[in-house]
């Protein structure tokens, strides 16, 4: 890492989050007094790493102009895609004049508000003199099996399965051709899935097992006790 080196953060927020059965979009659920999304942004803010916290929002986005983190001066307003790859390819087109190749951008969900500084610095500090980089993740605790239909064709060797959370961190330059390169390729679910197509092997940092994403109705329940325990 050179003295010039800057870190970036990427929020993908243009989904509309059918499973959670709600009037608007996941993130933009209360929470412990404050909407998701803004739960999210002010924990990546906390990190006090970031040069600007670029935010992919759908045009049609009524909620987004209404938050008062929307106009904080370290966050840049981008156009939302279709797909998740999509919106993080727009944002970090928002911050092309001002990013360099060699420059780290961490990209994290929108519907992650427990994510920690110290996961944040954890996943920096462990990659920062890394060829490609990587992101946080937990190792499977859970016998998985595959499954065709409702048949198990076998058990999984679990040892082997970890579950992928964010940020997930790599150079700008990098990602940007990643996900340039892979688009509309349906086999890109997160970023590291773009670097891995392209023949290259991002690294595992564990990180929280209280690092949830919001996906269902019971899952607001369980981020508000996380965040109690954090605090206490």
């Amino acid at each position: 890492m050179t003295p010039t080196t800057k870190f970036w953060a990427v929020v993908p927020a243009a989904g509309v989050g059918k499973r959670m059965n709600a009037d608007r979009p996941k993130q933009y659920l209360e929470l412990a007094g404050k909407t998701v999304i803004e739960h999210t942004l002010l924990r990546l803010l906390s990190a006090e790493v970031f040069a600007a916290i670029a935010v992919a929002i759908s045009s049609e986005d009524p909620y987004w102009p209404e938050l008062e983190v929307s106009s904080h001066h370290q966050v840049i307003t981008a156009p939302g895609g279709k797909e998740r790859a999509d919106s993080v390819l727009s944002a970090l087109s928002a911050i092309r004049d001002v990013a360099a190749d060699e420059d780290w951008v961490l990209v994290h969900d929108a519907a992650r508000p427990c994510l920690t500084a110290a996961d944040i610095h954890l996943l920096i500090n462990t990659l920062v003199n890394d060829e490609v980089g990587g992101i946080l993740a937990l190792s499977s605790h859970d016998t998985l099996k595959n499954v065709q239909g409702q048949t198990i064709l076998g058990t999984l060797d679990r040892s082997h399965i970890w579950r992928a959370l964010t940020p997930q961190m790599f150079r700008y330059g990098m990602l940007k051709n990643a996900l340039e390169s892979g688009q509309g390729n349906l086999a890109i679910t997160d970023e590291a899935s773009a670097l891995e197509i392209q023949g290259l092997q991002p690294k595992i940092v564990e990180g929280r097992p209280d690092n949830i994403k919001i996906t269902r109705p019971e899952d607001l329940a369980l981020a508000q006790f996380y965040m109690g325990q954090q605090h206490d």
